[in-house]
């Protein structure tokens, strides 16, 4: 990862115990508000992430070549059945061990959108807590999806990055030179979308203000922000 000063680089805290309040690992100050907080649906995650009906088209396609070669072969109905019965199995347990990771990443998820950053706290087992300072997006890309779903891909300044790795699947697919942190599978996106192009604009409209440095042996958290100005394009 290439380094970054301090006032440039996203925030992250690991593992949080305790959160002053849910997907926050630290009470924001007293000048920051919260304005939108919410998770990715369960059902989009496992479409868009884990592609489940993909992977249980190509299930069934395995079956029905099975069952057409024992058929081919002589053997009966019953007799086919049964000698597919190992696929039928191994679908179901495939499938079901991805349903319940797509379930537990739509749990775990929890993004945040303040007055001044975007904070996403990611992880199943390792949680780790990101926190984007709107000064430092450059841009904002709304995939919408059907009933007003959507995903929103954060472009961050040129010479911050993030590991594709360390975000996924909560960054944008096959953008792996320049990693864009991306909140996925949004069942109200479009809406967010627009707040944050409001949140945005109004953050940047600001002087920029000194970044606080994290504290020694202090979890960097919440602690302080970015103060990168400029102008960019909203969502």
């Amino acid at each position: 990862m290439k380094a970054v000063r301090q006032d440039q680089a996203p925030r992250r805290g690991r593992e949080h115990e305790f959160e002053a309040q849910p997907g926050l690992p630290e009470a924001l100050p007293a000048d920051e508000r919260i304005l939108w907080q919410g998770q990715p649906g369960a059902a989009l995650v496992a479409r868009r992430i884990f592609h489940l009906p993909l992977l249980g088209l190509y299930f069934a396609g395995l079956l029905v070549w099975r069952l057409a070669v024992l058929l081919q072969g002589g053997a009966s109905w019953l007799e086919a059945l049964r000698g597919s019965l190992g696929l039928v199995l191994l679908a179901a347990v495939a499938l079901g061990i991805l349903a319940v990771l797509a379930r537990l990443t739509a749990t775990t998820t929890v993004y945040t959108l303040t007055d001044k950053r975007v904070v996403m706290r990611i992880g199943i087992v390792l949680t780790v807590t990101y926190n984007l300072p709107l000064r430092q997006v450059d841009s904002a890309d709304l995939v919408p999806l059907p009933g007003g779903a959507g995903e929103i891909a954060l472009t961050l300044r040129e010479g911050t990055r993030i590991a594709y790795l360390q975000l996924w699947p909560h960054a944008r697919p096959w953008r792996l030179a320049r990693t864009q942190p991306m909140l996925r599978c949004l069942p109200d996106g479009q809406a967010v979308s627009a707040q944050l192009a409001r949140a945005w604009a109004l953050a940047n409209a600001q002087p920029a203000q000194p970044a606080e440095a994290p504290s020694a042996g202090r979890s960097p958290g919440l602690a302080g922000l970015g103060s990168l100005a400029g102008g960019a394009r909203g969502a």
